[in-house]
């Protein structure tokens, strides 16, 4: 008798030994959907080779001992490719996929998430979203199977008006932003911020551009000179950001400009060694770091010949292996509710999955564009410049309210 009770002890023992491990040794399976050609292809590029760079490392740190493995999809910034992709990811039987460039793209994949869920138990897939910042994603749109790891439209342009409301220089503003709902909303909540804290500065001009469209924004430049703007607020990115730069300096336009993406493919190179102290960028993260960061970015640099500037890759993979090694599964269903609430200690600080509406509480930093020097040597695209940073601004600060009325399975 005391042998069968000792052989079944054993058993439950082993079994529970096994199930605290169950996803150990595991791969699991990342579709990338982004632009990988086009206007915009450079960047979807560079993201790839982060998204590939950071599989490799953290497969071999991850705290679950899951290995990670990136597949590739060019959606050419297309809510229709990227819904025929996500199919194609879904036929391979991958159950996490990630995408950034574009919230038009980013709220299609949602509404194909959601339903696929809804109609397919036990086949679940998670949203990470590590670039997309329409605020909507997380509050009128918000949904359990998203988690978003970059600071949104409106956390940034907190920040940035934060900084900017102490800046007696800045006295009439210029909106500049692409017209689809990320630059929407910079234009939104750049006046709605700007009333609140420095109702005295005035908005002399706004415009909406179609996105990845404009090859030349000297028309544009003509016009933000024309109204007399002493600043300009864009939330362009990409070959927007970098002609619309290149514009400014070849026009002679000596105003100020702040961004959310001067760091970011192309652009480095489009500032040169124009637009020193006057091109300021807000973000999570900036070359100039150091530690963990600036190690990888050293690696990535050497090993690509290219920038590493998408922090919100490293924060996807560590709150991924955390909350996998917390559910002691690969399971979706269960990696999606550990993930809720979770907190993990980041590259830029401690970081907080805010359970209300899955977006990634995290410290931001404005930088300025200047020479690189002793102090701050990255130099992006080998420009000679750099990004130095400026001021940094703790969860709490940037952190926004959300409407999110979370509707969780079950």
């Amino acid at each position: 008798m005391s042998f069968v009770l000792k052989s079944v002890a054993i058993a439950a023992l082993s079994l529970t030994l096994l199930s605290a491990h169950a996803q150990k040794g595991e791969t699991v399976k990342i579709a990338l959907i982004d632009p990988q050609t086009g206007l915009m292809g450079p960047v979807g590029q560079n993201q790839l080779r982060s998204w590939q760079f950071f599989a490799e490392k953290f497969s071999a740190t991850n705290p679950a001992g899951v290995k990670f493995e990136m597949v590739a999809f060019d959606n050419k910034l297309s809510p229709a490719e990227s819904l025929n992709a996500f199919k194609a990811a879904l036929d391979q039987g991958v159950r996490y996929i990630a995408q950034g460039n574009g919230s038009s793209v980013a709220g299609a994949l949602i509404d194909a998430v959601n339903k696929h869920n809804e109609r397919n138990p036990g086949k679940e897939v998670i949203f990470l979203n590590y670039a997309a910042v329409d605020p909507d994603f997380t509050n009128s749109k918000c949904s359990y199977w998203h988690f978003r790891f970059d600071a949104d439209t409106s956390m940034k342009m907190e920040a940035m008006t934060t900084f900017m409301k102490d800046q007696p220089d800045v006295k009439a503003v210029y909106l500049l932003n692409q017209n689809y709902s990320h630059g929407q909303q910079v234009a939104k909540f750049a006046k709605e911020n700007l009333a609140r804290k420095r109702p005295d500065v005035k908005v002399v001009g706004e415009d909406l551009h179609p996105l990845a469209q404009v090859r030349d924004f000297a028309p544009y430049i003509a016009k933000i000179k024309a109204s007399g703007a002493d600043t300009v607020i864009t939330g362009n990115w990409g070959s927007d950001l970098a002609l619309l730069i290149k514009a400014a300096n070849e026009g002679g336009y000596t105003g100020k400009f702040y961004t959310y993406y001067t760091g970011v493919t192309g652009t480095p190179t489009a500032l040169g060694t124009g637009g020193e102290g006057r091109v300021f960028q807000v973000a999570y993260q900036h070359y100039n770091m150091g530690g963990q960061m600036g190690k990888w970015g050293d690696e990535f640099k050497a090993k690509y010949k290219d920038d590493m500037y998408t922090g919100a890759i490293p924060t996807a993979f560590n709150v991924l292996g955390a909350a996998m090694a917390k559910a002691k599964s690969t399971d979706p269903v269960k990696v999606a509710a550990a993930m809720e609430g979770i907190k993990v200690n980041n590259f830029n600080g401690e970081v907080e999955v805010r359970k209300l509406d899955h977006q990634l509480q995290q410290p931001l930093f404005l930088t300025v564009w200047q020479k690189a020097d002793k102090k701050y040597p990255y130099s992006p695209e080998n420009t000679g410049m750099t990004l130095a940073p400026v001021k940094e601004f703790p969860s709490f600060v940037s952190s926004t309210p959300t409407s999110c009325q979370m509707k969780r399975p079950g």
